[in-house]
Protein backbone atom coordinates (compact mmCIF):
# COMPACT_ATOMS: atom_id res chain seq x y z
CA UNK A 1 0.00 0.00 0.00
CA UNK A 2 0.92 3.77 -0.39
CA UNK A 3 2.75 5.23 2.58
CA UNK A 4 0.37 7.79 2.14
CA UNK A 5 -2.63 6.07 2.25
CA UNK A 6 -1.15 4.69 5.87
CA UNK A 7 -0.76 7.76 7.16
CA UNK A 8 -3.77 10.11 6.19
CA UNK A 9 -7.27 9.36 8.17
CA UNK A 10 -9.53 7.88 5.54
CA UNK A 11 -7.33 8.11 2.58
CA UNK A 12 -8.13 3.80 2.05
CA UNK A 13 -11.70 4.84 2.17
CA UNK A 14 -11.16 7.53 -0.21
CA UNK A 15 -9.21 5.58 -2.44
CA UNK A 16 -11.36 2.92 -2.87
CA UNK A 17 -14.52 4.65 -3.60
CA UNK A 18 -12.27 6.65 -6.45
CA UNK A 19 -11.42 3.41 -7.90
CA UNK A 20 -15.21 1.97 -8.02
CA UNK A 21 -15.99 5.42 -9.66
CA UNK A 22 -13.33 4.94 -12.50
CA UNK A 23 -14.14 1.53 -12.96
CA UNK A 24 -18.40 2.25 -13.18
CA UNK A 25 -17.10 5.52 -15.59
CA UNK A 26 -15.30 3.43 -18.05
CA UNK A 27 -18.12 0.76 -18.69
CA UNK A 28 -20.02 3.39 -20.31
CA UNK A 29 -23.30 3.57 -21.04
CA UNK A 30 -24.05 -0.14 -20.39
CA UNK A 31 -22.35 -0.18 -16.42
CA UNK A 32 -21.13 -2.97 -14.63
CA UNK A 33 -22.68 -5.27 -11.98
CA UNK A 34 -21.80 -4.96 -8.58
CA UNK A 35 -19.90 -8.42 -9.09
CA UNK A 36 -18.35 -7.72 -11.63
CA UNK A 37 -17.06 -3.95 -10.03
CA UNK A 38 -15.90 -6.10 -6.90
CA UNK A 39 -14.10 -8.33 -8.55
CA UNK A 40 -12.31 -5.61 -10.72
CA UNK A 41 -11.28 -4.00 -7.59
CA UNK A 42 -10.50 -6.65 -5.28
CA UNK A 43 -13.03 -6.39 -2.78
CA UNK A 44 -15.67 -8.33 -1.46
CA UNK A 45 -19.08 -7.80 -3.24
CA UNK A 46 -20.61 -6.45 -0.24
CA UNK A 47 -17.95 -3.72 0.72
CA UNK A 48 -18.24 -3.18 -2.63
CA UNK A 49 -22.22 -2.64 -2.59
CA UNK A 50 -21.99 -0.40 0.24
CA UNK A 51 -19.61 1.69 -1.32
CA UNK A 52 -21.76 1.81 -4.09
CA UNK A 53 -24.44 2.95 -1.79
CA UNK A 54 -22.47 5.59 -0.14
CA UNK A 55 -21.67 6.99 -3.52
CA UNK A 56 -25.24 6.44 -4.86
CA UNK A 57 -26.20 8.44 -1.58
CA UNK A 58 -23.75 11.38 -3.08
CA UNK A 59 -25.44 11.08 -7.00
CA UNK A 60 -21.74 10.02 -8.01
CA UNK A 61 -23.44 6.65 -9.32
CA UNK A 62 -26.73 5.04 -10.31
CA UNK A 63 -28.11 2.17 -10.51
CA UNK A 64 -30.74 0.74 -13.62
CA UNK A 65 -33.54 0.01 -11.82
CA UNK A 66 -34.20 -3.13 -14.39
CA UNK A 67 -30.40 -4.58 -14.99
CA UNK A 68 -28.97 -3.71 -11.67
CA UNK A 69 -25.83 -2.44 -13.85
CA UNK A 70 -24.14 0.51 -11.59
CA UNK A 71 -23.48 3.59 -14.11
CA UNK A 72 -22.18 7.21 -13.40
CA UNK A 73 -24.46 9.02 -11.99
CA UNK A 74 -26.05 12.80 -12.10
CA UNK A 75 -23.69 14.35 -9.85
CA UNK A 76 -20.14 13.38 -12.48
CA UNK A 77 -21.83 15.47 -14.98
CA UNK A 78 -22.24 18.89 -12.90
CA UNK A 79 -18.66 18.09 -11.63
CA UNK A 80 -17.37 17.09 -15.03
CA UNK A 81 -19.01 20.52 -16.42
CA UNK A 82 -17.05 22.66 -14.13
CA UNK A 83 -13.81 20.65 -14.30
CA UNK A 84 -13.62 20.53 -18.45
CA UNK A 85 -13.08 24.29 -18.26
CA UNK A 86 -9.42 23.43 -16.72
CA UNK A 87 -8.48 20.34 -17.78
CA UNK A 88 -10.70 19.51 -21.27
CA UNK A 89 -8.85 20.08 -24.62
CA UNK A 90 -11.43 18.54 -26.28
CA UNK A 91 -12.72 21.47 -28.24
CA UNK A 92 -9.26 22.29 -29.44
CA UNK A 93 -8.37 19.01 -30.04
CA UNK A 94 -10.96 17.59 -31.88
CA UNK A 95 -10.82 19.24 -35.77
CA UNK A 96 -7.41 17.67 -35.18
CA UNK A 97 -8.60 14.20 -34.80
CA UNK A 98 -10.79 14.25 -36.91
CA UNK A 99 -7.95 15.32 -39.65
CA UNK A 100 -5.90 12.25 -38.35
CA UNK A 101 -8.55 9.88 -39.28
CA UNK A 102 -8.90 11.51 -42.84
CA UNK A 103 -5.56 11.98 -43.76
CA UNK A 104 -5.19 8.19 -42.54
CA UNK A 105 -8.50 6.36 -43.34
CA UNK A 106 -7.48 4.64 -39.31
CA UNK A 107 -9.20 5.60 -36.02
CA UNK A 108 -7.82 8.17 -34.71
CA UNK A 109 -8.11 9.29 -30.61
CA UNK A 110 -7.24 11.51 -28.48
CA UNK A 111 -6.24 10.13 -24.47
CA UNK A 112 -5.53 12.03 -21.30
CA UNK A 113 -2.81 10.95 -18.45
CA UNK A 114 -4.94 10.22 -15.42
CA UNK A 115 -1.75 9.16 -13.08
CA UNK A 116 -0.82 5.73 -14.07
CA UNK A 117 -3.14 5.66 -16.45
CA UNK A 118 -4.52 6.78 -20.15
CA UNK A 119 -8.45 7.95 -20.92
CA UNK A 120 -9.59 8.32 -24.23
CA UNK A 121 -11.34 11.54 -24.86
CA UNK A 122 -12.43 11.37 -28.38
CA UNK A 123 -12.61 8.54 -31.36
CA UNK A 124 -13.09 9.80 -35.03
CA UNK A 125 -13.05 6.85 -37.29
CA UNK A 126 -11.21 6.78 -40.78
CA UNK A 127 -13.04 5.50 -44.04
CA UNK A 128 -11.55 2.73 -44.42
CA UNK A 129 -14.01 0.10 -43.40
CA UNK A 130 -12.26 -2.83 -41.22
CA UNK A 131 -11.57 -1.24 -37.53
CA UNK A 132 -10.03 -1.96 -34.60
CA UNK A 133 -12.50 -1.78 -31.42
CA UNK A 134 -10.30 -2.01 -28.89
CA UNK A 135 -9.86 1.99 -27.74
CA UNK A 136 -13.06 3.61 -27.13
CA UNK A 137 -14.01 7.02 -25.48
CA UNK A 138 -13.92 6.14 -21.39
CA UNK A 139 -11.92 3.53 -22.05
CA UNK A 140 -8.74 3.41 -19.65
CA UNK A 141 -5.08 1.81 -19.99
CA UNK A 142 -2.17 1.54 -17.28
CA UNK A 143 0.81 3.76 -18.72
CA UNK A 144 2.63 2.14 -21.37
CA UNK A 145 0.24 -0.53 -22.16
CA UNK A 146 -1.49 1.14 -25.25
CA UNK A 147 0.57 3.17 -27.86
CA UNK A 148 -0.91 6.07 -26.76
CA UNK A 149 0.56 5.31 -22.74
CA UNK A 150 3.35 4.24 -23.96
CA UNK A 151 4.23 7.62 -25.85
CA UNK A 152 3.35 9.17 -22.97
CA UNK A 153 5.46 7.22 -20.60
CA UNK A 154 8.31 7.38 -23.05
CA UNK A 155 8.61 11.06 -22.66
CA UNK A 156 8.39 11.30 -18.80
CA UNK A 157 11.51 12.23 -17.06
CA UNK A 158 13.67 8.98 -16.10
CA UNK A 159 13.02 9.28 -12.32
CA UNK A 160 9.10 8.89 -12.92
CA UNK A 161 9.72 6.43 -14.85
CA UNK A 162 11.56 3.98 -12.60
CA UNK A 163 8.93 5.04 -10.08
CA UNK A 164 5.77 3.95 -12.16
CA UNK A 165 7.90 0.54 -12.70
CA UNK A 166 8.13 0.37 -8.81
CA UNK A 167 3.98 1.06 -8.06
CA UNK A 168 3.55 -1.48 -10.89
CA UNK A 169 5.76 -4.99 -11.33
CA UNK A 170 2.28 -6.89 -11.99
CA UNK A 171 2.26 -5.33 -15.73
CA UNK A 172 3.41 -8.92 -17.08
CA UNK A 173 1.34 -10.98 -15.30
CA UNK A 174 -2.05 -8.27 -16.09
CA UNK A 175 -1.09 -7.83 -19.50
CA UNK A 176 1.10 -10.00 -20.99
CA UNK A 177 5.31 -11.09 -21.06
CA UNK A 178 5.46 -8.08 -23.54
CA UNK A 179 5.26 -5.85 -20.30
CA UNK A 180 7.47 -7.33 -18.57
CA UNK A 181 9.84 -4.22 -17.51
CA UNK A 182 13.13 -5.03 -19.21
CA UNK A 183 10.87 -5.64 -22.55
CA UNK A 184 8.66 -2.34 -21.90
CA UNK A 185 11.98 -0.46 -21.08
CA UNK A 186 13.31 -1.80 -24.53
CA UNK A 187 9.97 -0.23 -26.30
CA UNK A 188 10.73 2.77 -24.28
CA UNK A 189 14.27 3.47 -25.67
CA UNK A 190 12.34 2.90 -29.23
CA UNK A 191 10.02 5.23 -29.09
CA UNK A 192 12.36 8.00 -27.85
CA UNK A 193 14.28 7.53 -31.08
CA UNK A 194 11.73 7.79 -33.22
CA UNK A 195 9.44 9.72 -31.90
CA UNK A 196 5.86 7.85 -31.83
CA UNK A 197 5.23 4.71 -30.16
CA UNK A 198 3.96 1.44 -31.53
CA UNK A 199 1.88 -1.61 -30.33
CA UNK A 200 2.21 -4.51 -32.46
CA UNK A 201 -1.10 -6.52 -31.83
CA UNK A 202 -0.03 -6.49 -28.02
CA UNK A 203 -3.58 -5.95 -26.51
CA UNK A 204 -5.29 -7.78 -29.02
CA UNK A 205 -3.67 -10.16 -31.64
CA UNK A 206 -3.76 -8.56 -34.76
CA UNK A 207 -4.67 -5.19 -33.97
CA UNK A 208 -1.88 -2.23 -34.04
CA UNK A 209 -1.40 1.02 -33.22
CA UNK A 210 0.52 4.06 -33.03
CA UNK A 211 0.78 7.26 -30.68
CA UNK A 212 2.26 10.00 -30.17
CA UNK A 213 2.71 12.46 -27.21
CA UNK A 214 0.94 15.82 -26.69
CA UNK A 215 2.77 17.95 -24.32
CA UNK A 216 1.79 20.78 -22.10
CA UNK A 217 3.48 24.50 -22.43
CA UNK A 218 5.80 23.20 -19.24
CA UNK A 219 6.73 20.52 -21.67
CA UNK A 220 5.15 17.89 -19.76
CA UNK A 221 3.80 14.54 -21.76
CA UNK A 222 0.21 14.88 -20.72
CA UNK A 223 -2.27 13.79 -23.50
CA UNK A 224 -1.57 11.59 -26.33
CA UNK A 225 -2.74 11.12 -30.34
CA UNK A 226 -2.76 7.69 -31.61
CA UNK A 227 -4.01 5.68 -34.51
CA UNK A 228 -5.26 2.04 -34.33
CA UNK A 229 -6.08 -0.83 -37.42
CA UNK A 230 -5.68 -3.95 -38.54
CA UNK A 231 -2.30 -5.29 -38.97
CA UNK A 232 -2.23 -5.44 -42.74
CA UNK A 233 -3.27 -1.52 -42.75
CA UNK A 234 0.47 -0.76 -40.56
CA UNK A 235 3.14 -2.69 -42.73
CA UNK A 236 6.57 -1.50 -41.98
CA UNK A 237 6.57 0.13 -45.54
CA UNK A 238 3.43 2.76 -44.35
CA UNK A 239 4.41 2.94 -40.36
CA UNK A 240 6.77 5.72 -41.11
CA UNK A 241 4.45 7.62 -43.27
CA UNK A 242 1.98 6.82 -40.42
CA UNK A 243 4.11 8.11 -38.05
CA UNK A 244 5.19 11.28 -39.60
CA UNK A 245 1.42 12.51 -39.92
CA UNK A 246 1.02 11.04 -36.63
CA UNK A 247 4.10 13.38 -35.26
CA UNK A 248 2.53 16.76 -37.28
CA UNK A 249 -0.39 16.92 -35.71
CA UNK A 250 0.84 16.08 -32.20
CA UNK A 251 2.75 19.06 -32.76
CA UNK A 252 0.14 21.05 -33.92
CA UNK A 253 -1.86 20.51 -30.57
CA UNK A 254 0.95 20.83 -28.67
CA UNK A 255 1.30 24.48 -30.35
CA UNK A 256 -2.64 25.25 -30.05
CA UNK A 257 -2.34 24.31 -26.03
CA UNK A 258 1.08 26.23 -25.45
CA UNK A 259 -1.12 29.52 -27.27
CA UNK A 260 -4.10 28.74 -24.63
CA UNK A 261 -1.87 28.67 -22.03
CA UNK A 262 -3.16 25.37 -20.44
Amino acid sequence: MDASRRTIPGAQSVARAAALLRLVTSAGEQGLSVAEIARRAELTRPTAHRLLSALRHEGLVDQDEHSGAWMPGPELYLMGTVAASRYDITAIARDIVRSLAVRTEESAFLSVRRGDETVCLIREDGAFPIRSFVLSEGVRFPLGVASAGLAILAFLPPHDVDAYFDRHPELAERHGAAHAEPRLRARLRETQARGYALNPGLIVEGSYGIGAAVFTRAGHPQWALSLTGVDFRFSPERVPDLGRTLLAHAHQLTTRIAAGAR
